[in-house]
This record gives structure tokens, sequence and C-alpha cells, in this order.
């Protein structure tokens, strides 16, 4: 027996096992380490590769005009959300939105989804940068003369598909591509599998390990990619590639609508908010940690990352003279794998500089990987699921690593371009859209419903929603986007008076200055409930000197948030039309409405999901509320034997336990705006 337990003294040291919180909750040894495990989520490849080749095609300073206001107004709003539900409400995704809502497990099940699939082929990617990283120890480089050659034969090793088409009108498919050859490409499944046994090593053990392995995983890219900007500026006539856009202005650009959707789409894939991670971890913080500070920071510092980061590739642009022409458009694989490697060759030192880009990669997107497979596993930890955490981790991993084998095939890069393509923008926009309009719709819907009646809620939101779709809709019918915004936000304009003039006068007086007739039963009906939310979790994320979620939040995010979101969605829908002669192109989008419908299904018969939430916490978000006074703060200790401590320290079984409130620890706020 003695060997064993000297084994796990050894374990414990190099993968401590993670400290407990107060209320018994895994906890990150520091508030750095979630921070960085945060940001290491939404700082990865895309910073280096998809953000630069975005603003190579929109370059010009004009372009942060709609990126900062997409920062501002839909990316911190909807990043608070997230952190501050999964601090507040101590679980997963699944566990945060049924505190919201019971109907809103699909949501959280929804990022679980997006997670998982991607990062199945997220590995892929990185096994093919593997394939470069150990390219670059050979002299000369081998991509050298052949570069185009090196990525499609030598790393993709993906044979031309025989193109299909569609009919002159695009009513009907001519021909469905074709696919030569199936097998599996060796080299590309063992890298896979190397980055697997990575990624089981960074979470197997929980936040103690992935707590160390993020200062690595963070600090060693930054490092690099400032030593790489730092080269790439000194580079001849590198300024004249930096300049472009940030000595260059095009504010006819600025009446593009493309630039607006390129850059609300740029801010919400980078900053990662939509799969989950941001609440599981926020989940291993202390209760009361600063959840508002801390989703600024993550976001900020992505913004500063990424454009720094951009330094290096527009380096390359000006000492390579590849000046952006009308019509060619620089994609974020070409950045990656063709633009930065024909860099590398040109430079003195040239396989130094190749390590060094491809390492950085590597641990960019390895740091982004680890980040959303946890998402998974959390949630089947949070169930309540007899099988330890090794166990879980171990299953959850094997189980992807299988699934990924298809991205490893000769028609593994169409592949994974179909399915991310639609994960992307379909079923992550879908998240967010959810998250944003439910949470600030349902939230203590009881409470409106009582004030106002049944009816006028029902109105309020058939026009609400129903101006979105019908908006939407008739905006690409008649290809025309003013007339669809006009009919769509005049239908909204219907409904809400409607349900204003038909909506009982309530009997719990709304807050200055809408505390006045009918003014107050529209304040009920657009505000209510995002505002509750918003006081709610400020009892519990804003004690103290914590910051307080913003009271504009609510609104950002259901009437700012919502609408955007909404109108990018609708564009993935003629694209797929466009593109269904490709049988990859199919297969994706059935995975991505097969993900959709799993969150209405959610939704409609939310009792499928309990399964993901364990018997003790399933009533959690379901008390009796009283408008407008605040929730009491559920008070729940979690022990390592599955079981929970009441607030008395008296150990219950889970089956039976009930969970008592706590009184607020702060008055009441006197005045609240929406």
């Amino acid at each position: 027996m003695h060997v064993p337990h000297a084994l796990r003294r050894v374990i414990d040291i190099v993968a401590p096992p993670p400290n407990k919180s107060s209320d018994g909750r895994d906890q990150w040894p520091s508030r750095a380490a979630f921070l960085l495990a945060a940001m290491g989520g939404c700082a990865g490849q895309g910073n280096l590769l998809r953000y630069p080749s975005i603003v190579y095609n929109n370059y010009g300073l004009q372009w942060f005009i709609p990126y900062f206001l997409a920062v501002t107004l839909i990316a911190i709003p909807t990043l608070i959300l997230e952190i501050a539900i999964g601090q507040a409400y101590r679980g997963g995704t699944v566990i945060a939105f049924n505190n919201i809502n019971r109907r809103l497990k699909g949501i959280g099940m929804g990022s679980v989804i997006v997670s998982f699939i991607i990062t199945g082929y997220f590995s892929v990617n990185l096994a093919w940068i593997m394939i470069y990283f150990r390219n670059s120890f050979k002299s000369p480089l081998p991509w050298e003369g052949r570069i185009d050659e090196f990525y499609h034969d030598d790393v993709l090793a993906n044979p031309d598909p025989i193109i299909g088409a569609l009919s002159v009108d695009g009513k009907s498919v001519l021909a469905y591509t074709e696919y030569p050859s199936l097998k599996l490409i060796g080299e590309t499944v063992g890298w896979s599998a190397f980055i697997w046994l990575l990624i089981w090593i960074s979470i197997v053990r929980g936040v103690g390990l992935t707590g160390r392995v993020v200062y690595f995983t963070m600090g060693l890219p930054i490092v690099t990619t400032i030593i790489f900007v730092g080269r790439s500026l000194s580079l001849p006539n590198a300024g004249a590639g930096v300049r472009l856009l940030w000595a260059t202005w095009r504010g006819s650009e600025l009446a593009n609508g493309t630039v607006w959707q390129t850059a609300v789409g740029q801010v919400f894939f980078s900053t990662g908010i939509g799969f989950g991670y941001f609440t599981s971890y926020a989940s291993y913080n202390q209760k009361h940690s600063n959840a508002v500070m801390d989703a600024v920071l993550i976001c900020a510092s992505n913004v500063i990352f990424e454009n720094f980061a951009a330094f290096a590739v527009f380096g390359v642009v000006g000492y390579l003279r590849r000046w952006p022409q009308d019509g060619v458009r620089l994609g974020a694989f070409v950045v990656g794998f063709l633009t930065l490697p024909q860099a590398v060759l040109e430079m003195p030192g040239a396989n130094f500089w190749a390590v060094l880009l491809f390492f950085t990669l590597i641990v960019l997107g390895f740091s982004s990987a680890f980040v959303m497979l946890d998402v998974p596993a959390t949630v089947i930890i949070d169930s309540g699921l007899k099988l330890s955490r090794p166990m879980v981790v171990t299953i959850v991993t094997i189980v992807s690593f299988l699934l990924c084998l298809p991205y490893c095939t000769q028609f593994g890069y169409y592949l994974l371009d179909g399915v991310d393509r639609w994960m992307n923008n379909v079923v992550l926009i879908a998240v967010v859209w959810g998250e944003v309009v439910c949470s600030t719709t349902v939230y203590r819907w009881s409470d409106v419903t009582e004030q106002v009646g049944t009816l006028s809620f029902v109105i309020y939101n058939v026009g609400f929603f129903g101006g979105q779709i019908f908006g939407v809709s008739l905006a690409h019918g008649l290809n025309n986007p003013g007339a669809g915004c006009a009919a769509g936000f005049g239908w909204f304009a219907v409904c809400a008076i409607t349900a204003t003039v038909v909506a009982r006068t309530p009997n719990s007086a709304a807050p200055r200055p809408w505390n006045r007739p009918y003014i107050e039963r529209f304040w009920y009906l657009a505000f209510y409930s995002g505002n509750q939310l918003r006081r709610d979790l400020n009892v519990i994320v804003g004690q103290g000197k914590n910051w307080n979620i913003p009271f504009f939040m609510p609104f950002l995010l259901r009437y700012v948030s919502s609408p955007v979101l909404a109108i990018i969605w609708s564009f993935a829908f003629p694209e797929f039309h466009s593109l269904r002669y490709d049988p990859m192109m199919i297969a994706g989008f059935i995975v991505s409405m097969l993900t959709v419908s799993v969150m209405l299904l959610g939704f409609v018969v939310p009792r499928y999901f309990d399964i993901f939430v364990p018997p003790h916490r399933r009533l959690e978000g379901t008390e009796k509320t009283t408008a407008n006074e605040l929730k009491p703060e559920p008070q729940i200790h979690f022990d390592d034997e599955d079981r929970v401590s009441t607030s008395d320290d008296t150990i219950v079984d889970v089956e039976r336990v009930v969970v008592r409130p706590q009184a607020p620890k702060r008055e009441e706020e006197k005045v609240t705006l929406p």
C-alpha cells in the first residue's frame, strides 16, 4: 500500500486537486487562474489568424466604429450575463439557465453541444498545425517553392472533389459534389490523438490543475506573440502594411451593411460567448466574486490582444506587398497556412521563426480546445451522475476523439468546413439569441402576468418576436432591408400599444419615473423581467465593493443584441440554399438544425432535460416571488459525497434536501431603471 500512497502524493503535487469554496464547490486556486482560463478560451487562433484576415478585408480606421460598438453593446453585456449566472447559480449552463426558468435548459444544452462538436474538429485543425510544426525543424523548410502544394497535398491530403452545380435559376440541383477518396490519414489521426491526450491531462483533475496549465497556455503565447510582432514590424516596408489599417480612413465603407455585419460577427466569435465555458468556469469562482469586473477585463484583454497581434500580419502584408484588391478576400486559413509561412521563408533564420509561429498557434488553439471540452464535462459532473471527474473526463475525451475521426479522412477538410460554417452561423447565434432574449423575457414572468394580465403579456411578446420574424422575412423576400425594418418595427409598435391598453393597472407601483398611468403597464411588459434578473443577480455578484450589473444591460440584451443577432442569423439560410449541392454542407446544416431542435425541445418539454440537473436542484428558480421584491439568495453546500449541507451544517440526503433561502444581504434598491 506504500507505493500507491506515494504515487498519490506525487500526483497531488503535479496535478493538485482543486480547493473548495465556502459552499463546498470546487474553486479556482486564484482569481488570476480563472481570468487566464477564460481569456484562453476567447484568445485563441482566431485572434492571430481570423481577426487579421477580417480587418484586412475591411481595412481602414472606419472599421473600429462598428467593431467597438459591437464590443460595447453586445459582447460585454452578454459576457456579464454568462459569468454572473454561472457564479450565482453554482453550476454549468444547464443548471444556470434552469435557475432563470426551467424551460431554458435547452438553451444551456445548446451551448454544451456547440462546444462538444466544435472541439471535435478543432483538434484536427491543431493536428494540421502540428504537421507544420514538425516540418519546421527541417532545413530548407519543405514548403519552400511549393507552399500551396505543401498545404493541400502534404498537410490536408484531401484530393479535389468533383464540384456539383445548381440549375441556372437556382431552383434545382443538377449534380451533387462528389468526393473521390474516403480513407483515414494516419498522421492526422496520430496528431489528433496526441492533442486529445493533452486536453485530457489539462482538465482531468479539475480547476486545480487547469489553474496551473493556463499560466503556460496564456503566458507563453503572449511572449511569443510580442516577439513575432517585433520581428514583423522590423521587416522592410512593414510600415506600409500597418498604415493600411491604422492610418487609412475610408468613411464611405460605413454605408456598407456588410462591414457592420462582419464586425458584429467577429466580435461575437472572438469573445467566445455562447460556448458555455464562461458560465461553467465562473461556477468555480467564489460565489460573491466581482463578476462584472471580470467580464470587462476578459473582453478588454481579448480586444487588446487581437489588435496587437494584427500588427504581425499587417507587417507581413507590407513586407510581401500583398495589398487588398476588390473582390479578393483573405481567409483565416490562408493567413495561417499560406501568408505567414511564405513570410517566414523570406526571413533570416527561417526555421526559428517557423517553429515560433506554429508553436504559438498550437498553444493558442490548445487553450481554446480544453476549455470547450470542460463544458460538457462540467454538465455531466454537475448532474449528480455517480462517476468521478477523472472517469467523466476520460469518457468524454475518448468519445470526442472517435467523433473527430471523420475529419481525419481524405474528405475531412470539406466536412470540417461544412460543420464549422453552420455551427457558427446557425447554432452559435441561436444559442446567444436565446440567452439574451429569454433571460430578459421569461425570468419571473409570473410577476408580470400577475400585475398586467396574461393577455397583455402574450400580445406584447407576439409583437416583439413576431416583429423580428416578420421584418427579417420581408427584408429577404423583397430584398429591401429598409422595408423589412419598418414593417418589423411597425408590427412591434402596434402590438406594444395594444398590450399596454388591454393590460390591467398594476397593484405594485413601477419605479420612478415609470410609475404613471399606462406607462407603468408598459414598463412591466418591456423591462420588468430583465431588470429584476439584474437586481436579483446583484444581490449575489454585486456585494461589497464589487461592480454592480449596470441598469442599462437588460435593455441592451433584449432590444439591441436580440434584433442584431436575428438579422445576422437570417443570412445563414439563403447561403445554405446556394450551397445545397454539396453533401458536406448538407451534413453540417443537418447537425446545426438538430441542435436547434434540441434547444426548442427543452422549451416545450423541459422535463426531458431534468437528467442533467441533480434532484435536489430541480426546483430552483420556481420559488414564489412578489413583484418588485428581491428573490432571497438560496444557500446550497456541496461536498465530496454528492450530498448537500443545509445552512445549519446538517448533512441530508440529496433526494430529500430542501433549499432554504437566505435573506438578502443588502438593502433593496430605492430606484430601479430598466
